[in-house]
């Protein structure tokens, strides 16, 4: 078993190194097309996040008016607290809100801001149960107390954000299908290339009772090969890519979004990768499935 299958590498090797440049020229075709796919999976993957976080944000912000008092401000969280989708309230004052900031690491114009230019908050945490209406009607009464300045419920965030993951999801599926169309006219085309190239060795393994699937055997393998590393050196320049955007985000930007970007979780890169193969295999068996034409 061993020895058999160090002698389908052997084939491979012996067979596969004289079309090296052809083949490092289709990994580099290949990394092309799949870093455009993997570029809007990190994208969609993002958005998702922020998506969840927002929707899953469950709070209110109440944003009251200047020079509200104290016995104010403590008499509508009494009344607000005594509310059923209302599990808790916390008053975040101008400087609370300036400090705040700072202390989550806000560099630029922000932080050197005075404590005027901060609106003084009430901040409701809503319970996990809470419905879209509910947080709606909580939200036109409240807009209604003469000293409270405005509410927001997030909620438009979140359906602008969803709005964007269905359209990166879409974007997705079609780049998906240019990827797919690359893949398999790439490699089936370095296949064929290659199978003219060997056409000595196949006529003389066919002549000695080779079967076509021990002939085929080595192209599905480099074309499997040829899939997988051309969706690894996509991962790897779009990482090489997001650190330097990753290097330039803004503070703020993360503050106001709720989330840091990440990179793409490995699932969903062991899951290209394994496309890759796939996607290669099938190529190279769609190059060569005619031998009796060499």
């Amino acid at each position: 078993m061993i020895g058999s299958s160090m002698s389908a590498v052997g084939r491979i090797w012996r067979s596969g190194r004289g079309d090296v440049r052809v083949y490092l020229l289709s990994v580099f075709s290949l990394a092309v097309a799949f870093v455009c796919l993997a570029s809007a999976l990190l994208v969609v993957f993002n958005l998702r996040a922020v998506e969840t976080r927002w929707a899953r944000a469950g709070r209110i912000s109440v944003y009251l008016r200047d020079g509200t008092s104290n016995d104010q401000v403590a008499q509508l969280r009494k009344a607000l607290e005594q509310t059923p989708a209302v599990a808790s309230t916390r008053h975040v004052t101008a400087a609370d809100a300036r400090k705040e900031m700072v202390d989550d690491g806000v560099a630029g114009s922000l932080a050197v801001l005075p404590v005027e230019a901060f609106p003084a908050t009430i901040e409701l945490a809503l319970t996990d149960d809470v419905t879209d209406e509910q947080v709606a009607a909580i939200a036109q009464k409240l807009r209604d107390v003469p000293s409270i300045e405005s509410v927001e419920t997030y909620q438009r965030w979140t359906d602008r954000i969803s709005a964007l993951v269905r359209g990166g999801v879409a974007a997705s599926a079609v780049l998906a299908l240019v990827v797919l169309a690359a893949v398999v006219s790439v490699i089936s085309s370095t296949m064929r290339f290659a199978l003219h190239r060997r056409r000595v060795e196949v006529e003389v393994l066919k002549l000695v009772g080779a079967t076509d699937r021990f002939v085929r055997g080595p192209f599905l393998v480099e074309g499997a090969l040829q899939g997988a590393v051309g969706a690894a050196a996509s991962l790897a320049l779009l990482a090489v890519l997001y650190a330097i955007v990753r290097g330039k985000f803004d503070d703020e930007l993360g503050l106001l979004l709720g989330i840091r970007p990440t990179f793409l979780p490995w699932e969903i890169m062991a899951s290209m990768i394994a496309a890759g193969a796939m996607l290669g295999a099938l190529s190279a068996f769609a190059g060569v499935r005619k031998l009796s034409a060499v």
